[in-house]
């Protein structure tokens, strides 16, 4: 049934992106055809992961793993916690504690399972096969603007230096359903793909060359635009 619900949240998603909001794609080329994989974009928007899902064909629509923070879509209510579970799938990450936590959740002991067991599911899906989504900057921020990247990516990349991440740079998305809002508002979307990056030995050399690939997709769209 799971696999089914997504198939059509991913035709769904197809319409929408495609159809009502003409997402228009460069370098679709660079897309990994077959997981496992990892893509990492920047994050404006909830249709941030609505737009990568639909650019792959739908009888992959199973093997996309979007990850996702853990408070926000299964903590928040139990409608959103049911999607995200059963049509999404997502992978929960667990971000920095708020002081809405409990003190057991803050505990090192509490936090230190949560993260074995991220990586964990990481890996299981990745033996899978499956394609992982993940946005480094941890949380939405001001359209076509980058935030600092957080360092789980590169301990993800170092835990599997053979799985290829591609990044990709969205444009359009956070301004078409901006943070914070309900309606979608028709605006000029793209999304460009880059290159190729495995894990190269260092966390900061890792996160430059990633970063860097952002930057230089993010000026190539600019350009375009």
């Amino acid at each position: 049934m799971n696999r089914v619900l997504k198939f059509l949240f991913v035709l769904i998603a197809k319409f929408l992106i495609f159809i009502i909001l003409g997402l228009r794609i460069k370098h679709k080329e660079l897309l990994p055809s077959n997981g496992p994989a990892i893509l990492v974009a920047n994050h404006n928007s909830h249709l941030d992961t609505f737009a990568i899902m639909s650019l792959f064909p739908l009888s992959m629509a199973h093997n996309l793993r979007p990850l996702a923070n853990e408070q926000y879509f299964l903590q928040k209510n139990s409608c959103l916690a049911w999607f995200s579970q059963h049509v999404l799938d997502i992978i929960p990450v667990r971000c920095n504690s708020n002081q809405e936590d409990s003190p057991k959740e803050n505990s090192p002991k509490d936090i230190c399972t949560k993260h074995r067991t991220f990586f964990k599911d990481c890996a299981a899906a990745l033996a899978q096969n499956q394609i992982l989504i993940l946005y480094p900057e941890g949380s939405r921020g001001e359209p076509e603007s980058l935030k600092e990247f957080r360092c789980g990516i590169a301990h993800l990349a170092k835990r599997h230096p053979n799985v290829p991440i591609i990044p990709i740079f969205i444009y359009g998305l956070g301004k078409a359903l901006p943070k914070g809002k309900c309606l979608l508002v028709p605006f000029l979307c793209f999304m460009s793909i880059g290159q190729t990056l495995y894990w190269g030995g260092d966390k900061q050399t890792f996160l430059h060359k990633l970063r860097e690939q952002m930057q230089t997709l993010s000026a190539e769209q600019m350009l375009a635009t």
